[in-house]
């Protein structure tokens, strides 16, 4: 897993980032330049103005344009994942060198989100996904003469992880939310959440957070030592 991002990054011509994970919430400002993104919340092309919005324990992959970019990571809450744009980043940018928590106050004030839009059958797959753990991936591909090979290594090259995986991870982020900002108990949470049983939960949302969610609990109820 990535740590945070530091406040300011500069990012080379033409690179390419795999699919990576961040621990902690935060929103990615565009200063210069631009990139391509590819999440959980979809594939949107970055640039100059554009957020990412990225909530805890979210992945991801980048490829950067030709002519690089120059991008400005904020914690942020109270803005769900997704994207967006702002109309005045250098202001964004200016208040970050003294006063981050008002830059982050300011970008949340600003922040216009946006529709992502769905090109390919690659977005529409995700979106499925996302909607729910009970997409047959054979019955997907079949709907849409797709061998399933090729769905899957479809989706790997545009979203670097297979199917399978994202679903398991969408299914994930949905517990941990679940369990974190729920009261119900967690075997409610994870049924809600389409798992089988507390256990499957459990070692779902200790595979993608690195604790089990009697640790989350805990932590969202005031506990901050316990995750």
């Amino acid at each position: 897993m990535e740590p945070s991002p530091p406040v300011r990054q500069q990012l080379a011509p033409r690179q390419r980032i795999p699919r990576h994970r961040h621990q902690g919430a935060y929103a990615a400002l565009v200063l210069r330049g631009g990139y391509d993104e590819a999440g959980e919340t979809g594939r949107r092309r970055l640039t100059a103005g554009d957020v990412a919005v990225h909530e805890m324990f979210s992945s991801h992959q980048n490829a950067v344009a030709g002519c690089g970019a120059v991008v400005l990571n904020l914690p942020v809450r109270q803005i769900s994942a997704g994207f967006g744009r702002i109309a005045d980043p250098d202001a964004v940018a200016r208040l970050a060198e003294t006063r981050p928590l008002e830059a982050s106050r300011l970008l949340r004030a600003t922040f216009v989100g946006a529709t992502v839009e769905i090109g390919d059958w690659p977005d529409l797959l995700a979106r499925d996904l996302l909607a729910g753990p009970g997409v047959s991936l054979h019955d997907w591909a079949m709907a849409r003469g797709l061998a399933p090979e090729t769905l899957s290594r479809g989706f790997r090259r545009a979203f670097g992880v297979t199917p399978k995986r994202f679903r398991y991870e969408a299914q994930a982020r949905r517990a941990f939310r679940a369990v974190t900002e729920g009261q119900g108990a967690l075997v409610e949470a994870a049924l809600e959440s389409g798992f089988a049983d507390q256990s499957h939960m459990s070692r779902a949302v200790a595979d993608l957070t690195g604790a089990p969610p009697g640790r989350w609990r805990r932590w969202s109820s005031g506990d901050k030592t316990a995750g």
